[in-house]
């Protein structure tokens, strides 16, 4: 079991996660989106997490050469008029289900990472903070994509407990 804790001032930002071994894939965003809200199911189940590999979030830089464009995985954030734009920010991001954190964070509306018709866009960079004012987690729910809470890996530490194992922090 792991908990993820805000890096300023240690809260418990979740309860007890459990690990899966990759991000599940998204098969289509629009199967089992809610009628009401139209946000897609989240991309993880309640009471795990998986760490994303692959850069994700803002900021963005335009894709290399058309050719060069790795194939669609379904959680891309931002396209524009200009051509297809792929992340530059951090790897190893922390994926959770948002309900496992949203109590715990509130929303940071500066500007217009909040834009979205049905919910974030996620792809202004983060938008939920910690009580201590840490911005920390992105939450990307807008109709467009799959829903998704990416807790910053270097704002976030986790703490795993094992049944025999010593606690780590990591």
């Amino acid at each position: 079991m792991t908990v993820f804790y805000c890096t300023k001032c240690g809260t418990a930002l979740t309860g007890d996660l459990v690990a899966l071994p990759a991000v599940p894939d998204v098969d289509d965003p629009d199967d089992g989106r809610d009628k009401k809200t139209g946000r897609a199911r989240s991309t993880v189940p309640r009471g795990h997490y998986a760490i994303d590999p692959d850069p994700w979030g803002a900021p963005f830089a335009p894709a290399a050469a058309p050719r060069q464009h790795p194939r669609s995985s379904g959680r891309e954030l931002l396209r524009t008029d200009t051509g297809v734009t792929v992340s530059a920010g951090r790897r190893d991001s922390v994926v959770i289900h948002p309900d496992d954190v949203l109590p715990r964070l509130t929303p940071f509306t500066c500007g217009n990472n909040w834009t979205g018709c049905c919910g974030p866009t996620g792809a202004h960079g983060p938008n939920l903070a910690c009580a201590c004012g840490s911005r920390l987690a992105t939450w990307a729910a807008d109709c467009l994509g799959p829903n998704e809470l990416h807790l910053g890996p270097v704002r976030v530490y986790a703490w795993h407990r094992g049944g025999d194992a010593e606690d780590t922090p990591s």
